[in-house]
C-alpha cells in the first residue's frame, strides 16, 4: 500500500508536508554516498544548539552497533548536536569490527562538523550480518554536510527507507498556555516490524524546553501508544530505536503531570501513532491496514496480549488478504495467547457488522462480511464482555508479494 493514513486533530495543527525540519533551529540532508545503487542512502540531522535527547530501543539481545553506542550516551547524559543515518546496512551481528566501523563514523561526523563525538548519535537500518562500507559514509561528509538545510527534512526521510515505498513524515503545532511548540518527525519501516520497538526507525524533533528526563518520560509514554503496537510481521529487529531531540528554542517549559505536559504527551502520541500507522500501511506486500479493538477485557495486559496475537497472526492476516471472513482464526489466536479470556462470552465485528455472538453464535450475512473485507481498511472489533479494559492495535495483512520480497531481499 502506499496511501498514508493520516487523521486531522481538533487539538492540534498538522503542517503541510512537515518533517523534523518544521522545527525551528534543526536542519537536515539526505544524499546517495553508493551504499544503494541508486536511492538515498545517507542523512544528517543537525541542531545549531544543543539538545536534550531521549530514546526507545531494540529489546533484541542482538543489538546493532549504533543502538549501543547511542544507549551509553543516553546513560551518561549528555546533551548531543547531530545524527547521522545510514540505510542499507544494519551494522548488527558485526561484532567488534562493526562496533568500530560506528565509532569511526561517529568520529569522523563529529570532527566535520567541529562537534566531540558524543554530541553525535547514529543509526543504521538494512541487511544485517555485513560490514558496512565506512569509506563510501565518510568520503561522502563533507557533501552531507553542504547540503544541510530547514527544508532537508523530506531528503533524510527518503535516505533512511529501505524497503520502504513511502516516505513517512509529521510535523504539528500546539499551543500551550506559555506559548506555541513545535514537533516534527520522521520515520522508516516496511518489514521486520514487530513491538518492543518494532527494522524500525522514527526521529522526533522539537523545540519545547524540557530536560531529559521529562523527555524521556513523555517519549516512553507515547511510544507505548503508538510504535509499541503495530505489526507487520512479528518480527523485532536489531536495530529498532526511536528517537526524541528537543533544542528549546520556543523557551516554552512545562512541569511534569501539568496541564501543558498532558498536552504535549497527547501531542507527541498523536504525532507517533501517525508515523507508526504509515508504518503500517506501507507495511511488505501490504493491501490492506487493519485495525484491531480489544474491548472489555480484564486488564489493559490482556487486552493487548490478545491484540498483538491477533495482530501478527499469520492465519489471519493471510484471511484479511484472501477477503475470508474465517472468524475461526481470529477466536483461535486470542484463546491461545495466554492472557484472560473466556471464548464462549466473546462477540466479534468486521466494521459494524457482528460476526460471532456470545456462545459461538455465527449467525452472519457472508456476502455482507467478504464486501467488507474487500476494503483497503479494515476494523476489527473482538469484544470479550469479561472486564473495562481496552486497546488498539494495527497490522496490515499477508500477501504473496511479502514472501517475494523477502525471499530476494538480499538479491
Amino acid at each position: 500500500m502506499s496511501t498514508e493514513i493520516v487523521e486531522e486533530s481538533k487539538k492540534f495543527t498538522y503542517l503541510e508536508n512537515g518533517s523534523i525540519t518544521s522545527v525551528t533551529g534543526f536542519e537536515a540532508s539526505g544524499i546517495h554516498c553508493g551504499l544503494k545503487r541508486k536511492r538515498k542512502d545517507l542523512a544528517l540531522v543537525f541542531s545549531k544548539y544543543p539538545l536534550s535527547f531521549a530514546g526507545t530501543f531494540t529489546t533484541n539481545k542482538a543489538k546493532a552497533a549504533p543502538v549501543i553506542i547511542n544507549q551509553e550516551i543516553l546513560n551518561k547524559g549528555k546533551k548531543v548536536r547531530a545524527l547521522i543515518i545510514n540505510s542499507a546496512y544494519a551494522n548488527a551481528c558485526t561484532g567488534i569490527d562493526g562496533h568500530l566501523d560506528a565509532l569511526e563514523i561517529q568520529n569522523k561526523t563529529a570532527a566535520a562538523l567541529k562537534l566531540s563525538p558524543t554530541e553525535v548519535l547514529i543509526s543504521s537500518t538494512g541487511v544485517i550480518g555485513e560490514r558496512i562500507p565506512v569509506q563510501k559514509i565518510t568520503a561522502s561528509l563533507n557533501d552531507l554536510i553542504e547540503k544541510l538545510n530547514p527544508n532537508g527534512g523530506l531528503d533524510a526521510a527518503e535516505a533512511i527507507m529501505t524497503t520502504d515505498l513511502i516516505k513517512k513524515h509529521f510535523a504539528l503545532e500546539l499551543q500551550l498556555s506559555k506559548g506555541k511548540v513545535t514537533i516534527g518527525g520522521i520515520a522508516k519501516g516496511s518489514g521486520m516490524i514487530h513491538p518492543n520497538m518494532a527494522t524500525m526507525l522514527g526521529f522526533v524533533t522539537t523545540d519545547a524546553k524540557v530536560n531529559s528526563t521529562l523527555l524521556q518520560k513523555a517519549l516512553t509514554e507515547s511510544v507505548n501508544d503508538s510504535f509499541n503496537k503495530i505489526s507487520v510481521d512479528g518480527e523485532t529487529s536489531t536495530n529498532d530505536m526511536v528517537l526524541l531531540l528537543a533544542n528549546g528554542q520556543s523557551n516554552v517549559s512545562f512541569e511534569e503531570n501539568s496541564d501543558d505536559y498532558n498536552l504535549f504527551v497527547e501531542a507527541l502520541k498523536d504525532l507517533n501513532i501517525k508515523l507508526a500507522k504509515s508504518i503500517v500501511a506501507d507495511g511488505e506486500g501490504a493491501t490492506k491496514f487493519i485495525t484491531i479493538n480489544i474491548q472489555n477485557a480484564p486488564t489493559e495486559k490482556d487486552a493487548n496480549i490478545i491484540a498483538e496475537a491477533i495482530a501478527k497472526s499469520p492465519l489471519v492476516k493471510t484471511a484479511m488478504n484472501g477477503n475470508d471472513p474465517n472468524w475461526g482464526r481470529i477466536i483461535s489466536a486470542a484463546s491461545s495467547s495466554g492472557a484472560d479470556i473466556s471464548p464462549n462470552k466473546v462477540a466479534l465485528y468486521f466494521g459494524n457488522l457482528q460476526i460471532l455472538k456470545p456462545g459461538y453464535i455465527a449467525d452472519f450475512n457472508e456476502a455482507e462480511a467478504i464486501k467488507i473485507l474487500k476494503e483497503k481498511e479494515i476494523v476489527i472489533t473482538l469484544d470479550l464482555q469479561n472486564g473495562n479494559a481496552n486497546t488498539t492495535w494495527w497490522t496490515c495483512d499477508y500477501s504473496e508479494q511479502y514472501i517475494k520480497i523477502n525471499s530476494q531481499y538480499r538479491t
